[in-house]
């Protein structure tokens, strides 16, 4: 097995990609890596400072610290959100992508099967299959719902960095065998077709904290957060129960 390499984690999945035909989910997959390209190439991410792993209803990227994380976040809330919107008003609504996305970062080794693992890894995956993202995305009328883990949140999103608004965000917690976990999830934490960021936590003086409206718990497993490096030659295997999988 190889050293444990620190990177960002990019994870993204397609809602209810079980339920369409064979058809529709080779669509929505083109549909999909051609989402994760023109984002990747926004946020100034070269080709040589990723990796991708192709997980069927979903896309993994690993990618090189030396990229920013800021430009990441904001071309996610911005370029990412006006793309996926254009391209589905163009196609019919039984083949329209809606995506749950998580950003996160830690640890990943390649083991003797070329496969990544990583307890950082497997907690990324499981924020992407938590429920608290799957229920905000069915509530929601966009296209997405983005997640970044509590690392992520702390290092990067609470600071305000240009075009990234804090107070958009709001705090889950999801339960684990290992204890609770912290992430973060964008937008209204009420749901349902408002605007994100639109309500204000601080309008009434004897309003709960922001944290205190919006802590979700849920069962389930969950484990650390990962990056990863790549040879030429390696081959990627996700379809393991340690990573999960997905609904």
């Amino acid at each position: 097995m190889t050293d444990p390499v620190y990177r960002t984690i990019l994870l993204f999945d397609i809602e209810q990609y079980g339920s369409r035909d064979d058809v529709e989910q080779a669509f929505l997959r083109r549909l999909l890596y051609d989402l994760v390209d023109t984002t990747l190439l926004a946020a100034d991410v070269d080709e040589t400072a990723r990796l991708r792993a192709d997980r069927g209803d979903s896309v993994m990227e690993l990618i090189d610290t030396q990229v920013s994380v800021p430009a990441l976040v904001k071309t996610l809330l911005t370029e990412t959100i006006a793309l996926l919107h254009n391209k589905n008003r163009l196609i019919a609504t039984s083949a329209q992508m809606r995506l749950r996305i998580v950003v996160s970062s830690g640890y990943v080794a390649v083991d003797e099967l070329d496969g990544w693992v990583g307890s950082d890894l497997n907690h990324a995956v499981r924020l992407l299959n938590s429920d608290p993202l799957r229920d905000a995305l069915k509530q929601r009328d966009g296209d997405c719902v983005l997640c970044v883990s509590d690392g992520i949140y702390q290092g990067v999103v609470r600071h305000g960095p240009l075009g990234v608004r804090p107070d958009d965000f709001h705090r889950i917690t999801v339960e684990t065998k290992e204890g609770p976990t912290v992430a973060w999830l964008h937008g209204d934490p009420g749901g349902a077709g408002s605007p994100a960021g639109s309500a204000d936590p601080r309008a009434a003086s004897d309003a709960p904290t922001a944290a205190q409206r919006s802590e979700t718990w849920v069962g389930g497993n969950l484990y650390g957060n990962t990056g990863g490096t790549h040879h030429g030659d390696q081959k990627f295997d996700f379809g393991g129960s340690e990573q999960g999988e997905s609904r």
